[in-house]
């Protein structure tokens, strides 16, 4: 069990019999009523996100995930396909349950496969990726003290902001918790 004190943003928890992923929390307290806590959750198994309240101090079942490291094989009409590194097994999971995984997922990348019992839920990337720049303006000479930015394509077709600086067929790293520009890799 977990209480609402505990909750974090990515805890897996279990409510009405349906697996939710908490998106968002925000813990409100009113000048005369008690406090309560508002959750912004997306449901595991359908993709859709909803947003509920709870009394704070409220218990919640906490949705015991199995982790296990799998290697990104190919994508094959919206299923992507992942062979377990240790049991060479291959598992196929829906684009809808991925999330924004798949923008940052090239072939034979490692990434951690998070199950309920036998039903892969959803993949874990690392915290940042090494990704090509297939396309991006280039930059003006001398326009670069002010901080701008300017759209690349990385190799998997997402789109992210990055410095002038930043050519065609650069190696970029790319935060992937909020896909965002980190630095250029040499």
């Amino acid at each position: 069990m977990i209480s609402t004190g505990d909750l974090k943003k990515g805890i897996a928890i279990e409510i009405d019999g349906n697996l939710y992923r908490i998106e968002d929390f925000q813990h409100v307290k009113m000048g005369r009523g008690s406090a309560y806590v508002k959750l912004k959750l997306r449901n595991i198994r359908k993709g859709d996100i909803t947003e509920r309240t709870f009394q704070s101090g409220e218990r919640f079942n906490r949705a015991s995930l199995e982790k296990s490291e799998v290697q990104f094989l190919y994508e094959d009409g919206g299923t992507f396909h992942f062979m377990n590194t240790e049991t060479y097994e291959q598992i196929a999971v829906d684009r809808d349950r991925l999330g924004d995984a798949p923008s940052f997922l090239k072939e034979n990348a490692t990434v951690s496969l998070l199950s309920f019992g036998d039903e892969p839920i959803s993949v874990e990337l690392p915290p940042s990726v090494e990704m090509e720049v297939t396309y991006t303006e280039p930059g003006i000479k001398g326009d670069t003290a002010t901080g701008a930015t300017k759209p690349a394509t990385l190799e998997t077709g997402y789109i992210v902001q990055v410095p002038l600086f930043v050519n065609t067929g650069d190696r970029v790293r790319v935060d992937t918790r909020f896909g965002t520009y980190v630095e250029r890799v040499s």
